[in-house]
């Protein structure tokens, strides 16, 4: 049970989820290389696998990241300041939000914002309880568009937008920008952005991080398909696709496929879809970032680095930035 003092809304933003899905997935397939947009892959199964994924031996990303976090928290707090709403991005767990959130002084609310309602509502409740003082409001929304958040008081605190993970490696470069300028817009004049990203290395360290040994990461990716089929209508034959992650270190990214496995026809609400045998469907970039590029991405976007923190081996890079 919810703590009394514990203060916890919801606020859903209209997703035209649906309908939008069907369009995103039918014009995905109709492209000469053939994709589907990686937000689709967070039902709540997806979810659930990801959260498998983090745990993984090879998956060097998330325990990085909370390496990161758990010796230098106390400093990001600092530099994030009191009386913020913290907005964040694609919640996931909130393990990391947790290790953060101990150190954040007199925050005025917390608004996870995901389109996995499920995985967003039991983070949310779990958070609450732990910060019975805390204003928690789970936004049910796509942060790909524009939002539209409630007011959490008068007058309006200043927001800092947490964005964990490396998330923001799943967009190519010029999308990424995009994304950072409607960050900018939504955190406002002196706003702050709190962000992970993981960092250019060796195919040895990067490869086994997307090929596990446990085939976890497969399974995430064919559940995409799994996905289609349980909400669109589709007869996608899982056994005929296969996971394949390649580290294309020209274009700093790592590119995730599904492969098909021999010729043959999907049906999706009544329309057909040819593949040849090895024909595939990208679903998903990691884009690997120099501090360089990134720092050029940010400046584009109308951020100022104010201090960043790498672990020992430079694997990954946790930067506070303010909109100029």
């Amino acid at each position: 049970m919810t703590p009394p003092s514990a203060t916890i809304s919801r606020h859903d933003q209209p997703i035209m989820w649906r309908g939008q899905f069907m369009n995103d997935v039918v014009h995905g397939l109709r492209c000469s290389q053939k994709e589907i947009p990686c937000k689709y892959f967070y039902d709540e199964t997806g979810s659930a696998l990801f959260d498998e994924i983090c745990e993984l031996d090879e998956y060097y990303l998330t325990r990085t990241e909370l390496a990161i976090l758990q010796a230098h928290a106390p400093e990001m707090a600092a530099a994030i300041g009191e009386d913020c709403e913290l907005i964040e991005f694609g919640s996931g767990s909130g393990i990391k939000t947790r290790l953060l959130l101990d150190q954040v002084r007199s925050p005025r609310a917390y608004l996870p914002i995901d389109v996995a309602r499920e995985p967003i509502e039991r983070s949310a409740l779990a958070l609450a309880e732990r910060f019975p003082g805390l204003v928690v409001v789970p936004v049910h929304a796509d942060f790909t568009s524009p939002l539209s958040l409630p007011s959490t008081g008068e007058p309006r605190a200043r927001r800092v937008v947490y964005f964990p993970g490396s998330t923001i490696g799943n967009f190519s470069p010029r999308a990424a920008v995009r994304l950072l300028r409607s960050i900018a817009r939504l955190a406002g004049a002196g706003g702050g952005l709190l962000v992970g990203f993981d960092l250019d290395k060796n195919e040895s360290i990067v490869w086994p991080a997307y090929n596990d040994r446990r085939g976890v990461t497969a399974a995430f990716n064919l559940n995409l398909l799994a996905r289609i089929n349980r909400e669109l209508d589709a007869d996608f034959d899982l056994d005929a696709f296969a996971h394949r992650a390649t580290y294309v270190r020209e274009k700093e990214r790592v590119e995730m496929h599904l492969v098909s496995r021999s010729a043959q026809l999907v049906r999706i609400a009544g329309l057909e879809f040819g593949f040849d045998e090895g024909e595939t469907i990208h679903t998903e970039c990691s884009y690997k970032y120099s501090l360089e590029h990134f720092g050029r991405m940010t400046s584009r976007a109308g951020f100022t680095l104010i201090r960043q923190w790498l672990d020992p081996m430079r694997f990954f890079a946790v930067q506070y930035l303010v909109v100029d």
